[in-house]
């Protein structure tokens, strides 16, 4: 991956981490990414669901590379008496893992207000059970960070169930090459293909196949891949790929599925995709996602008749604190540019 593609692939990742998006809040990221791809020449079109599609061009068999731009995150469903509120989470945020973190909520009136996730009576020289409550959205309340201490008093400020809520993301790239973040699942893999789309504008790259790139806006809460181009005969869903456990994953390499929760992976694809490894020379991992489903399942079950596979660049810490790598994101790029070669023209 030639170090402009990368550098630019981290300032994408970046400023998409920084706009918030969870499922059904999504306008804002889209808007911002349908920008970037006609800023480098490509005609996006935004679906009446909200997701964000673009046809690079190409000739023969079209292939979808779907991601996803929405993310975790939660909605207010109740203003409690002391005018903290209760969430509801979007998708499968974790209370345990977001307590101290710092939120905003996005009122109808277009106000923003900063709070935090604390367990309730959160002052541990007062709460003597504070180390032995579960963590729960029961249990873990977002206090605002303003002056109310009464329903009436948050209602003032113009917060109502309903209003959705961001946690902050905390990008960071260590000068060892980790990239940690919120929701490296799934703007990671979105930078990535922003990225993809960069090089085919500026290599003016013809491809062999026809080649789409879907960003989709529900897979969050599993809805996501059920609207694709209807000429797809194949899909690539390019999200995370799992690092835990005994799989063969780490940050550093390229995820290709072999099978989720929902089943195997196409095997053609996923032998085409292991001799695009080997061509590029790419560091990569063949795994089995015991607890994973993606867009191109949901497109399976939506009727689409493709073959389907999910590769990514390692992370770890799915649904918390993430963490990938440089190298995980070169390699997940170079997999593509190898699987889906120029066309070769003749003389």
């Amino acid at each position: 991956m030639k170090t402009e593609y990368l550098d630019y692939a981290l300032k994408q990742l970046e400023t998409i981490l920084n706009i918030p998006s969870p499922s059904g809040f999504t306008e804002k990221a889209v808007e911002y990414c349908a920008k970037e791809f006609a800023s480098l020449g490509f005609e996006p079109q935004i679906s009446a669901k909200g997701g964000l599609i673009v046809c690079l061009g190409g000739e023969g068999e079209p292939i979808v590379l779907g991601a996803h731009l929405d993310t975790l995150g939660a909605i207010v469903r109740e203003v409690k008496p002391n005018g903290a509120l209760r969430v509801a989470a979007i998708g499968g945020l974790q209370a345990n893992n977001t307590e101290t973190e710092s939120v905003q909520v996005y009122t109808r009136s277009g106000n923003v207000l900063e709070g935090t996730f604390q367990l309730e009576n959160a002052s541990v020289h007062v709460n003597g059970e504070y180390a032995k409550t579960q963590r729960t959205f029961d249990s873990v309340e977002l206090l605002l960070d303003e002056k109310t201490h009464s329903a009436e008093q948050t209602r003032a400020l113009g917060v109502e169930v309903g209003d959705f809520v961001a946690v902050e993301p905390r990008f960071k790239v260590t000068k060892s090459g980790f990239i940690k973040s919120r929701f490296l699942d799934d703007k990671l893999s979105a930078a990535i293909l922003l990225a993809f789309a960069k090089y085919a504008h500026d290599e003016g790259i013809v491809f062999a196949r026809k080649v789409y790139l879907d960003f989709t806006v529900f897979e969050e809460v599993g809805h996501g891949g059920a609207v694709i181009p209807k000429d797809a005969v194949e899909m690539l869903s390019v999200d995370m790929g799992c690092v835990g456990g005994t799989l063969q994953c780490d940050e550093t390499m390229v995820s290709i599925c072999v099978m989720d929760s929902r089943g195997p992976s196409s095997k053609k694809v996923v032998d085409d995709l292991v001799q695009a490894a080997k061509r590029a020379n790419v560091r990569y991992a063949l795994d089995v996602y015991p607890y994973y489903g993606s867009d191109a399942d949901v497109a399976l079950g939506a009727g689409y008749d493709v073959r389907h596979c999910v590769v990514g660049a390692g992370v770890y810490a799915s649904h918390g604190y993430e963490r990938s790598h440089v190298e995980g994101l070169s390699n997940t790029f170079d997999l593509l540019v190898s699987y889906l070669p120029a066309k070769v023209c003749e003389k």
